[in-house]
């Protein structure tokens, strides 16, 4: 086999994971828009701050201490012991739900049956108060998180592809965990869609929020539901995310490059969202591949965006996406 076709296969391999980690972040996006229609913003920082939290209850920080220090002249850190990580991914996961709770309370509750523009805004803002309150509460610096996921070139991989074609592939273990927790999390989601009693009552919100309502169910309820599942989706993407780079403010803007994978996929398709990461993330591994001795380098970073302004142009609904015809 040419070198050129098995280096094109290997970064299609590549793409393929890294695909799978945008898509995690969109899942968040279309679960939400699914309910309510909103646009949630603040998605890519509720990932960042999932992820701060989950380090700051490994490491015992105590919150709001340099804060508290800066108030009171004290110099608390931590409380002097480690939470263990499977203590600490569930406490995450209160705190999230906790979240959804204020969310709903303060914010969604008050903006009910305004236009989308406002809601959309609504999250704008709470994407910056969120990463304020996550720089107040556990401190700016860049985080090493560990929830014990192996890292590094897959050895497996590598003897396997050696064998066949004579040369190895390099693939990140992390990647490979990532790619299998994310065929998890949308196969609990599929279930929870279509087998339970909150599942069709959250498809019927998404089809028509007053007829959901004339039939007893509680609106509120449902946008808690969502957002909290949003929540442990986005606590999902921070741990791959953050396991990868390190927890950083930065992470909250791998939201931006979830948009190409739903203008992809559709903004209402949970395998949408998958296979829109996967054509993305193949599609730019590919791109740079051939193109990069030609154009140059950091095609990488806008060539998502050329593609998704391609199907904006000629199927805006995306590949999955619903189709919405307005009668007049």
């Amino acid at each position: 086999m040419p070198d050129t076709l098995l280096f094109a296969l290997e970064a299609s391999l590549n793409g393929l994971t890294a695909g799978v980690m945008y898509a995690l972040v969109a899942l968040g996006f279309v679960l939400i828009f699914k309910a309510s229609g909103i646009f949630n913003f603040a998605q890519g920082v509720m990932a960042l701050f999932a992820a701060l939290t989950l380090v700051g209850f490994q490491s015992g920080q105590i919150p709001f201490s340099h804060l508290i220090n800066a108030m009171f002249g004290t110099r608390l850190h931590h409380f002097g012991w480690n939470m263990p990580t499977m203590l600490a991914i569930p406490a995450t996961v209160l705190v999230m739900i906790a979240l959804a709770i204020l969310v709903e309370r303060f914010i969604l509750k008050h903006l009910v049956n305004q236009e989308p523009i406002i809601l959309f805004m609504a999250t704008i803002g709470l994407a910056y108060f969120l990463e304020g309150v996550g720089d107040i509460m556990w401190g700016a610096e860049v985080k090493a998180l560990d929830v014990g996921l192996p890292k590094g070139m897959s050895s497996a991989v590598d003897e396997a592809t050696f064998n066949w074609f004579g040369y190895g592939f390099y693939i990140d273990r992390l990647e490979i965990w990532a790619a299998g927790i994310a065929a998890v999390l949308v196969a609990v989601l599929t279930v929870f869609s279509q087998y339970t009693k909150q599942g069709r009552a959250l498809r019927a919100v998404a089809d028509d929020h007053q007829a959901a309502l004339s039939v007893g169910i509680s609106l509120r309820f449902i946008w808690v539901l969502t957002w909290s599942i949003a929540g442990i989706v986005a606590l999902v993407a921070g741990i791959m995310w953050g396991s990868k780079s390190g927890v950083q403010f930065s992470l909250s803007l791998i939201a931006l490059k979830a948009l190409p994978v739903l203008i992809l996929g559709g903004f209402t398709s949970i395998p949408g969202a998958i296979v829109g990461g996967l054509i993305i993330g193949v599609g730019e591994k590919l791109f740079d591949f051939f193109m990069n001795p030609i154009i140059g380098g950091a095609t990488e970073n806008w060539f998502a965006y050329m593609l998704a302004l391609v199907f904006l142009l000629f199927r805006p609904q995306g590949l999955f996406g619903e189709r919405i015809i307005e009668r007049v």
